[in-house]
């Protein structure tokens, strides 16, 4: 039975995660809660792009770099058209243009796909360069045949688009595709969608092509009214965006009141049983692995510990920080401890730390499986840690 609609973004977003895990609909990373799911049959879906006489017609397409788009990112390499992924939380710009090494065999395009490839293969796309996005292919936790869209609730998807619409990459005509697992696709109430969330033209699923026939407008611009001081202290390339439009005399004023960015998780309800308050929910930017490595001034200290044991004897702290980046679980502060094969990894509640906990079950680096558990409240020590 496919989840139900109604409540608030949020809402939609538990049940939708919910019903995934209980029906083993996604695999790995798991469990997909505060995640775009990687569901089973994404390729599949995927594949149907090329159904679609809007990616026949493309020259350049945007992707965001969710694991379930991996097989769009290879769709796009193979067709040998310009791919362009968004930075991990806009840190270092906008976009990064992937390019596989000349002659580049079908297994080095398969690698070049995948968030590894992304990093290892791509070079930044500048604010100068010209850059004109003829499809742009976004991950969802939820979507109306409608072409109302749900993301995980950061609002990244929202802000990347309106930034390609200020620097002139994108406009009302370019076609907004997402890919999703059937079960996504659900009723949403119109209510629930403001005027910075991004609608989509196509939805595609392992078993079906939908043409939304959406005619609500998409964002025409940065909303800077949405944007707080913090968020703009953080992307480099949004700060450069606002300094052109302030330039050519628009109204750049920010943000009143210091909240996270428009669609964060934080402004919706939390999940029944969580106790969290609005104000510990994890913010947009802050869970940089820069942030990672301690907090800056101002920041939250932290009040709890994650100990993660069994690494590898030969691993290094940036392949820990990688795979945090890849599951989108950053601490406040990163404490390694190689020596003895474990790290510590300190969040500012014992909420944040559970959710690290949840999302970090199962993980690998190399052939090691990863023991990841809370420390012991009297002590953040690596002594503090269970089985020590």
């Amino acid at each position: 039975m496919e989840p139900g609609a109604g409540g608030s973004k949020q809402d939609i977003r538990e049940r939708i995660w919910d019903y995934m895990e209980s029906e083993n609909l996604a695999d790995f990373p798991r469990p997909v809660h505060h995640r775009i799911p990687n569901f089973k049959g994404s390729h599949r879906a995927c594949q149907n792009l090329k159904d679609l006489d809007v990616f026949a017609r493309t020259q350049e397409v945007k992707v965001d770099p969710d694991k379930p788009l991996e097989g769009v990112r290879l769709l796009a390499l193979q067709s040998k058209k310009t791919l362009l992924v968004p930075t991990p939380r806009l840190r270092t710009g906008l976009f990064n243009r992937i390019t596989p090494p000349p002659g580049a065999s079908k297994d080095m395009l398969r690698k070049c796909a995948t968030s590894q490839g992304v990093r290892d293969f791509s070079v930044p796309v500048g604010l100068d360069s010209r850059v004109l996005v003829d499809l742009v292919v976004v991950g969802s936790v939820a979507v109306s045949e409608k072409g109302w869209r749900i993301g995980k609730g950061e609002g990244y998807a929202d802000l990347e688009y309106a930034m390609m619409v200020s620097m002139g990459a994108v406009h009302e005509g370019t076609p907004v595709v997402t890919i999703v697992h059937d079960c996504q696709v659900v009723d949403i109430p119109e209510a629930l969608l403001e005027d910075h969330d991004l609608t989509v033209d196509y939805i595609l699923t392992p078993t079906r092509v939908i043409s939304t026939g959406c005619k609500r407008p998409k964002p025409a611009g940065i909303t800077w009214s949405k944007i707080s001081p913090e968020m703009l202290g953080k992307i480099p390339v949004l700060r450069s965006l606002r300094d052109q439009e302030k330039r050519a005399g628009k109204d750049v004023a920010l943000q009143a009141e210091h909240q996270p960015f428009l669609g964060s998780a934080s402004q919706q309800p939390a999940p029944p049983g969580t106790g969290r308050r609005p104000h510990d929910a994890p913010r947009p930017g802050a869970d940089s692995l820069e942030a990672a490595c301690g907090p800056r001034d101002g920041e939250d200290e932290p009040t709890a510990t994650v100990c993660v044991g069994n690494l590898p004897h030969d691993a290094r702290v940036r392949d820990l920080k990688r795979a945090l980046r890849e599951l989108r679980v950053a601490p406040l502060q990163l404490t390694w401890r190689g020596p003895q094969h474990r790290a510590l990894l300190h969040y500012r509640d014992l909420a944040a730390a559970q959710q690290a906990v949840s999302c970090l079950r199962g993980l690998h680096l190399g052939d090691s499986t990863l023991t990841v558990a809370l420390a012991r409240p009297h002590n953040k020590s690596p002594g503090g840690c269970p089985g020590s």
